[in-house]
C-alpha cells in the first residue's frame, strides 16, 4: 500500500500533466495518472496508471476507491483554439460535460480538493495591459468559453458544497523538463514554439504565421510564455494550500512579459543558428491580439514566482527536447489548414 497522499491527475500522460506528476512525486505525493491516451503518451507516465475516460463514471469511481484519492488535478480537455471554433460540440462535451462527470465522482467519493487547468483565453480580446484576475472575462472562442464555464461551475460548487478549488489561468505553456525525457509531443502540433522547431527539423513543410496586421509593434500577436516546469511548481503550491484548508480561487500563471510571434522566431534563430522559414497567412478566427498576465495575485497567495520562464531557458529546453523527440528528416507535405496560429 502506498503511504504517500494519492492525487488523481486527469490527463496526466499529457504535456503539462506529466510535468506536474513529476513535481508531485518530488513534493512527496503519489500521482495516479488517469488518461485515455487520446493525446497522452504512456512513456510520460509517472506514478500509478488508470486507463480511462473522464466521462466513464464507473471507472472514475473505481479509481477513487482503489487509490483513496485525497485531491484531483484536472488537465484532461480539448485545447486547440482553431478546432474549438470549427467543432464546438467536441469542446463542450469533452471540457464541460466531462468535468461535471468528474465533479460528481469526487462528491460521491468525499474528495473535496481540485486544482483545475484553466487558461488566459478566458479574458478574450483584452487591451495591451497586463491582465489581473479582476479583468472582465469575455472569451472569444469556444475553448476559452468552456474553461470559463467550468470556472463558474467550480465557484458554485465552492459555495454550495465546500469544494476547495484553484482555477489556474495559465497563459502559453512552453519549454520542456530539464532532463529532456518529456516535453511537447502531439500528433498534430499547432503551437508556435514546437511547430517552428519542427519546421527547422524538416517535419513541417508549410510553416505559416497567422496574421501580421495586429495592432502591435511588429504586427504579430503578443503572448505571455511560462515554462512548464514553473507551471508544475505552481500546481503543487496550490495543492498544498488546499490540503491546509484553503478554498482556492482563480489565479493567473504567467511570466508577466509579452513576446510577439516574430520575437519568438528570432529567439529560436538565436538558439539554433537558423532562421525559421515561414509564410504569412490571414489571421485565424478566435485569436486575440494581446494576452499577458498580471502575476501579482499568484505571488501573494500561492507564493509563486517563475524561475525558468525567461525566454532563453524556454527556447533552450524546448530545442533540447525536440532534437531528441523529432530526429532531423526531409520535410513532408503539410496541410495549410493546420498551419501555425499566433496563439501558441
Amino acid at each position: 500500500m502506498n503511504d504517500r497522499p494519492c492525487i488523481l491527475v486527469t490527463g496526466g500522460a499529457g504535456y503539462i500533466g506529466s510535468h506536474c506528476c513529476r513535481a508531485l512525486t518530488a513534493a512527496g505525493y503519489h500521482p495516479v495518472v488517469y488518461d485515455n491516451f487520446s493525446t497522452g503518451h504512456r512513456s510520460f507516465v509517472t506514478g500509478s496508471l488508470v486507463t480511462g475516460d473522464v466521462a466513464d463514471r464507473s471507472m472514475l469511481d473505481r479509481a477513487f476507491a482503489q487509490h483513496r484519492i485525497v485531491a484531483v488535478m484536472h488537465f484532461a480537455a480539448s485545447s486547440q483554439v482553431g478546432e474549438s471554433v470549427s467543432d464546438p460540440q467536441k469542446y463542450y462535451l469533452n471540457n464541460v460535460a466531462c468535468t461535471l462527470s468528474l465533479l460528481e465522482a469526487m462528491r460521491d467519493a468525499g474528495c473535496h480538493r481540485l486544482v483545475f487547468s484553466s487558461t488566459g483565453a478566458v479574458y478574450g480580446n483584452a487591451d495591451s495591459k497586463a491582465l489581473p484576475e479582476s479583468y472582465a472575462c469575455a472569451p472569444i472562442n469556444p475553448y476559452g468559453a468552456t474553461k470559463f464555464m467550468i470556472e463558474r461551475i467550480l465557484a458554485d460548487y465552492r459555495s454550495a458544497y465546500g469544494l476547495g478549488s484553484f482555477c489556474l489561468r495559465y497563459f502559453n505553456a512552453s519549454g520542456a523538463d530539464a532532463s529532456g525525457e518529456i516535453g511537447e509531443l502531439r500528433d498534430h502540433e499547432t503551437h508556435l514554439i514546437p511547430r517552428a522547431m519542427m519546421a527547422l527539423q524538416g517535419h513541417v513543410a508549410d510553416f505559416a504565421l497567422f496574421g501580421n496586421d495586429y495592432a502591435t509593434p511588429d504586427g504579430t500577436a503578443i503572448r505571455d510564455y511560462i515554462h512548464v516546469t514553473d507551471l508544475a511548481t505552481a500546481h503543487v503550491l496550490a495543492l498544498k494550500l488546499l490540503m491546509q484548508g484553503h478554498l482556492g480561487g482563480a489565479f493567473n500563471l504567467g511570466s508577466g512579459a509579452g513576446f510577439s510571434v516574430r520575437q519568438i522566431l528570432s529567439a529560436i534563430a538565436t538558439e539554433t543558428g537558423r532562421e525559421v522559414p515561414h509564410v504569412v497567412k490571414p489571421r485565424r478566427p478566435g485569436d486575440p491580439t494581446y494576452l499577458v498576465a498580471d502575476t501579482s495575485a499568484a505571488l501573494k497567495t500561492l507564493r509563486f514566482k517563475p524561475t525558468h520562464s525567461d525566454l532563453a531557458t524556454i527556447i533552450r529546453t524546448a530545442w533540447a527536447w525536440h532534437r531528441k523527440a523529432h530526429p532531423l528528416r526531409a520535410a513532408e507535405p503539410f496541410a495549410a489548414d493546420n498551419a501555425l496560429s499566433p496563439a501558441a
